[in-house]
């Protein structure tokens, strides 16, 4: 049985290796994964307190959830300050992009999106048989200028991960603001702000102004990140309600259940730990890059949860050398840099653990260089 031929030939997407896959397979007690770029303090106690909420709900777990997410929209909606007729929620943000390709792409338009950096988009593009214009990073960062000059009739839909994944580096509020006057109103841009709880620049793009300014945006946010809820998936788009409206078309009718639904509204609702969250990271981010400064590794700024770093080794010996000690990061060939790594940052024992399974591979190296 063949599927389309759009279908054919498409790369499965490959998830790192759990911690139980580690310790199987490596006989270790204690594994350490800081390669999906989650929250190493999990999510707020706040959640996990509440998030049943009452002795009746196994009765409420054979009822199928609110399809239109009312309490998670008129949460959502206070916290960001927007409209709840400009939230759309999806199966994770990854679900949200599915949701745009099958609404607005058609065979014989094109996409634009930068070379290295989610490859959710390009993947979704090609499932609906339309052409992927691939433009190269600049310095680890969207090259904005080549992006739009390569946009044209044909050219449907924008991507701009900010921060990217995996290099972490963000395009500015201004170099933003004259990129999209540049681009058609016809046009879709979508901006993926996965990661935008962590970024600390003051120059980093205010959302809600060029949701307001420019009604061909759409900005794609998570609470797999920063929040810690990665494993009930729910992620959520703005943008003005002529286009969820017509998204909507095309979403399943219960596509976020009832326990994500729920754990996202607490979740908004206890932002002193995502405050926490925030510094706690930027204390990580310090500690790694700090470390790979001593070490004379090349990097690139770091604006999320990670680092892409350049290891000057084989990846994927560093990879393979990193499990066996118990320690889980992220190498990608598709990446175009084979001897980058993109690491987590996890707290500051698990930091330390990394930086000390890392520079003892190093040192190994270097004694087999000098032999």
């Amino acid at each position: 049985m063949q599927p389309k031929r759009s279908v054919r030939g498409l790369p499965v997407y490959r998830p790192g290796k759990s911690i139980d896959e580690v310790k199987r397979e490596y006989g270790l007690r204690h594994v350490i994964k800081m390669a999906s770029n989650e929250n190493p303090a999990g999510c707020s106690p706040y959640v996990v307190e509440n998030l049943l909420p009452s002795s009746n709900s196994g009765q409420q777990l054979a009822l199928y959830p609110d399809g239109e997410m009312r309490e998670l929209r008129q949460t959502a909606a206070r916290h960001l300050r927007v409209e709840p007729e400009q939230l759309i929620f999806g199966n994770g943000s990854d679900e949200i992009i599915q949701i745009i390709a099958r609404c607005f792409l058609e065979p014989g338009m094109n996409t634009v999106m930068a070379q290295t950096t989610f490859p959710r988009y390009k993947t979704n593009v090609q499932i609906e048989n339309v052409d992927v214009v691939e433009i190269p990073l600049t310095g680890g960062t969207h090259d904005l200028e080549a992006m739009a000059a390569a946009v044209n009739e044909r050219t449907k839909i924008v991507w701009v991960c900010n921060p990217n994944n995996p290099t972490g580096t963000i395009v500015t509020h201004d170099a933003l603001v004259q990129f999209i006057d540049r681009i058609p109103s016809s046009t879709l841009v979508v901006l993926d702000e996965a990661y935008a709880e962590y970024v600390a620049d003051e120059h980093y793009p205010r959302t809600a102004e060029l949701l307001a300014n420019y009604p061909n945006v759409i900005a794609l946010r998570t609470f797999s990140k920063i929040y810690g809820l990665a494993a009930l998936r729910v992620g959520y788009g703005i943008a003005q309600p002529e286009i969820v409206s017509e998204l909507n078309r095309v979403r399943e009718p219960f596509n976020v259940n009832a326990l994500a639904q729920r754990a996202a509204h607490l979740a908004l609702r206890d932002q002193s730990f995502v405050q926490a969250c925030h510094r706690a990271n930027l204390a990580g981010l310090e500690q790694l890059t700090t470390a790979f400064t001593r070490l004379g590794l090349s990097f690139y700024p770091p604006h999320g949860n990670f680092v892409f770093v350049d290891t000057g080794h084989p990846a994927s010996d560093v990879y393979t050398s990193l499990l066996q000690q118990g320690i889980i990061v992220r190498a990608d060939d598709s990446w175009g840099c084979p001897t980058a790594i993109r690491v987590t940052v996890g707290n500051e024992a698990e930091n330390a653990a990394f930086l000390n399974a890392f520079e003892q591979f190093l040192q190994e190296r270097g004694q087999e260089k000098s032999r």
